[in-house]
């Protein structure tokens, strides 16, 4: 099974929906027995808070179920129980870092590195802005996709 955990600031906004992208990306392709797909949240500031609004609109705007959710934060024994641990930018991957203490097995990742960008997912929270973090994250999604199969994963 791939273990993967999406993470953001808050656990409210970028990571559901990149949970939801990537479970609805799974579903489609009739590979949920191969996967569990997660989320979590650097931060303690949403922790018991269902998924922004803005999420919630976008996804259902493009027919995607959102995954069951409450935001949580991450722990460190998740850095052994999930074998890719994505973040959505640059201060997500310094956060993790830290409270991991490194990244010696090679799990951390930048959501669209994957896509073969080093750009950051901006945060809607911030920018008001879900129509571009949605179509980040589906780029971002897709190219995991893409470098699962390269790797024979999938």
């Amino acid at each position: 099974m791939i273990k993967i955990l999406f993470v953001c600031h808050g656990n409210i906004c970028r990571s559901p929906l990149s949970q939801s992208v990537f479970q609805h990306m799974v579903n489609e392709m009739g590979l949920e027995e191969l996967f569990l797909i997660d989320s979590s949240a650097t931060s303690t500031e949403e922790i018991g808070n269902s998924p922004h609004r803005g999420t919630v609109n976008k996804l259902r705007e493009q027919g995607i179920p959102l995954v069951p959710h409450r935001a949580k934060q991450i722990t460190s024994w998740e850095y052994d129980e999930f074998d890719y641990i994505i973040g959505m930018d640059n201060w997500n991957m310094k956060n993790l870092n830290r409270m991991f203490g490194g990244d010696s097995e090679g799990k951390l990742y930048k959501l669209l590195t994957f896509a073969g960008s080093d750009r950051d997912i901006a945060d809607p929270w911030y920018t008001g802005n879900f129509d571009d973090t949605y179509n980040d994250v589906v780029e971002g999604c897709e190219g995991l996709m893409r470098y699962l199969k390269e790797r024979g994963e999938i």
